[in-house]
């Protein structure tokens, strides 16, 4: 028998199948070790065929399968089709797509399974006693085994851990019990969930729809009940109750014996979903993301292989779950740029959930209040069938918005990142018992710190970036919050030695401090990335806020979006206008969206709610359509602008990028890459539409001490151009000095 195998580590120009003999009863799927090359070094891969005869050239012996991983991972049909589509939709290895789909862990030689041992009494209560009192031989002398014993009595059987806790006991003593056939010691799998807590408070109440949120569900039923590949736009503003309208929609398919995949953008949303769709669903629920320990990813995979999962709800990564018979993939706040990855495979989880809702008949469900603007163009054109929620649950009315002009803020002496007005509405939340949300996409203290004197401006030595000043517990440091980078703050500039330094620009730790100085009656929590470091950190501190522990929450985007907070009146912006200035032309579909989220974090419940919007721009157009909460007139003028200026979702784009270590290298790699792309799209492929740009180099040079440079290409994507910029990373990965990426559809141009 002879089966093909792709290796795990494998340059891209060489991913390919190789023949290997085999012994009868491999199967397609299987990760095996092979020996590969010259030197017959032992290689993992995974078997994608099994046939009973190869051809072998003259003089060649085939090499054989050395041995197999533990059977548990084993790829099935379906897995094996999403890494083939994956490394022909994203032109990543074979490799790289298996290494996705498995769990961490998974090519271990010892597979990280806990165990919990316990131990019980085997004889009765009475014959236990009698071994206590009876002397000589047959009694028990040692004083630990006699704690162990007595310990069991009264409670008949204990964990293996608690009762090393005892005086003076030990392993040993526990061990001898056994081999003296008093105790037996038991073993059971110990499962690693987090959140199985949040299974304990069930609620198995009935869901009530409103007119509105019933009319979108009878949407979503019917084009479930087709049984074919569907998918839907549940298009709802922010507070309509589409969380409602998805459970009903989850119940329906678990009733129906299939299972579902949710996926939330990020870590920070994920406690509040799971909480909700644990306490419905129980233990039937696994969750998967990145704050996970490894252990516990392993598990909860482990767990949704075998069955035992009707519900996965996770991050990007969670659209590989290995669930058999999905009935629905449900994609909440598909506008996020999370769910596209930015290593290999460069996947965006839409894609690749259209891809197993296909396989399985499946109903794809994409939930925003903002949606992509391509999402929302195949809405409008029949692709998605679009399910609108244009009210808010409870008739509660959306947020008034306020927008204050920081300018003359400064002009009346107000240097302060809070304006007056808001800080006279925080005030009024803190006496009418009420919360508020103050939103900054920007962490650290100073966003970057210049000489007065020379005008020099500290840079990371590793990046073409300012560094950014942090000030924790009277410690102060400079970060760099692209590579890492970190430096003590330096008293005078680097660069003349002068002690003029000024920090200018602010993020949420000063923001913070200024709040402690103007609102020292108010509790403030700050959540960013500094603050969250540490495991399930996002739970806690979300659950602090909840139950009333702080007056306001500050922080970057993760607190802009997803979250319910009913005692929340109040949301206030501080500029509100800095993503308009990134040099992208998704720069005002991001800006629209994060303004809109925020604003409509504010007055969910009994209460109105009003959202201040500081901003230096308060003319511009799209600050003043997310005030109005008016995403489709947002729609009109960019679908527009897009069609004009021939972006997506009329074009597709390809980023190549080219990284170094040397520059000289850098520029001449660039000249080679433009004559290869010249000479294809003037050869073979010279029917096929493109526009190129570049190169040029990176919007960030310098990066983690690689330089980077780029070309930008305008096409439609389909099997022919995939296969030309495939021959492109082919024919470059011939240049040891310099790397190629390609990513299709980049979310940042």
């Amino acid at each position: 028998m002879f089966c093909e195998v792709y290796l795990l580590d494998t340059p891209y120009h060489i991913d390919r199948p190789f023949d290997y003999s085999c012994a009868p009863g491999l199967i397609p799927g299987s990760i095996v070790r092979v020996p590969f090359g010259r030197s017959g070094r032992t290689r993992l891969g995974v078997v994608t065929k099994v046939k009973e005869s190869c051809e072998i050239p003259e003089g060649v012996t085939v090499k054989g399968v050395a041995g197999t991983v533990s059977p548990v991972f084993t790829l099935t049909e379906e897995m094996l089709g999403l890494c083939f589509f994956l490394k022909e939709f994203t032109l990543c290895t074979f490799g790289e797509a298996v290494r996705t789909i498995l769990p961490p862990g998974a090519f271990s030689d010892i597979l990280n399974v806990r165990y919990r041992r316990t131990a019980r009494l085997i004889l009765s209560k009475e014959a236990v006693a009698t071994l206590l009192s009876a002397t000589g031989r047959s009694g028990i002398k040692s004083e630990g085994q006699r704690q162990v014993l007595r310990f069991l009595m009264d409670i008949g059987s204990s964990d293996f851990e608690v009762l090393k806790q005892l005086p003076t006991v030990t392993t040993a003593h526990i061990n001898a019990l056994r081999d003296k056939g008093v105790i037996a010691i038991d073993e059971d799998e110990e499962i690693r969930n987090p959140y199985s807590e949040y299974a304990k408070a069930r609620d198995t109440s009935e869901i009530i729809l409103s007119t509105a949120q019933m009319k979108a569900y009878d949407t979503i039923e019917s084009l479930y009940s087709e049984d074919k590949p569907r998918a839907a736009l549940l298009y709802g503003i922010t507070g309509s109750g589409k969380t409602k309208v998805i459970m009903k929609a989850i119940d329906r398919t678990i009733a129906d014996g299939k299972s579902v995949i949710m996926l939330v953008p990020e870590i920070a949303l994920t406690p509040q979903t799971v909480s909700i769709f644990c306490s419905r669903y129980g233990e039937r629920v696994a969750v998967i993301h990145s704050s996970l320990s490894q252990g516990e990813r392993l598990d909860a995979w482990r767990r949704i292989r075998r069955g035992d999962v009707d519900l996965v709800i996770g991050t990007r990564s969670a659209i590989f779950a290995p669930l058999n018979n999905i009935g629905m993939i449900v994609i909440d706040e598909e506008h996020e740029h999370t769910y596209k990855s930015e290593s290999d495979p460069k996947y965006h989880a839409r894609d690749v959930a259209s891809y197993r809702c296909g396989k399985h008949n499946a109903l794809m469900l994409l939930a925003s209040a903002t949606p992509a603007v391509e999402s929302f163009y195949k809405a409008r054109t029949g692709v998605y069938t679009l399910v609108p929620l244009r009210e808010r649950y409870g008739g509660a009315s959306l947020p008034k918005a306020v927008i204050v002009d920081m300018r003359e803020e400064l002009r009346l002496g107000n240097p302060s990142p809070i304006s007056q007005r808001l800080y006279n509405m925080l005030l009024d939340v803190k006496e009418n018992e009420n919360q508020a949300i103050l939103f900054l996409n920007r962490r650290g203290y100073s966003s970057h710190i210049s000489c007065k004197e020379c005008g020099e401006v500290l840079e990371c030595p590793r990046c073409s970036v300012s560094l950014t000043y942090h000030s924790v517990g009277g410690q102060s440091s400079l970060h760099c919050h692209m590579c890492g980078y970190r430096s003590p703050s330096p008293r005078a500039c680097p660069s003349c030695s002068a002690e003029a330094l000024s920090f200018l620009g602010f993020g949420t730790q000063k923001l913070e401090s200024e709040m402690s100085k103007y609102l020292p009656e108010m509790t403030l929590m700050r959540m960013d990335a500094d603050t969250t470091t540490g495991k399930l950190a996002y739970d806690r501190m979300l659950d602090d806020f909840r139950q009333g522990r702080a007056d306001i929450l500050l922080g970057t985007q993760m607190v802009a979006k997803g979250h319910d907070f009913p005692r929340v009146t109040l949301v206030g912006v501080a500029l509100a206008d800095t993503s308009l200035h990134v040099s992208d032309f998704r720069a005002a579909e991001r800006t629209f969206s994060l303004l809109t989220q925020v604003i409509g974090r504010a007055g969910r419940a009994t209460e109105d709610g009003v959202a201040v919007i500081q901003t230096f721009q308060p003319t511009n157009e799209t600050i003043r359509l997310a005030c109005r909460q008016d995403y489709d007139s947002f729609y009109e003028g960019e679908i527009a602008l897009r069609r004009e200026l021939s972006y997506p979702p009329f074009c597709d784009m390809v980023q190549l990028t080219l990284t170094a270590d040397d520059e000289g290298e850098l520029t001449r790699a660039a000249d080679e890459l433009s004559s290869i792309v010249k000479a294809k799209l003037e050869g073979e492929y010279s029917r096929l539409p493109f526009v190129v740009y570049g190169p040029f180099e990176a919007q960030i040079y310098k990066l983690n001490e690689k330089y980077r440079m780029r070309m930008m290409v305008k096409c439609k994507l389909n099997s022919i151009s995939r296969r030309m910029f495939s021959e492109i990373l082919c024919e470059f990965a011939k240049n040891r000095q310099v790397t190629l990426a390609v990513d299709l559809n980049p979310l940042t141009v």
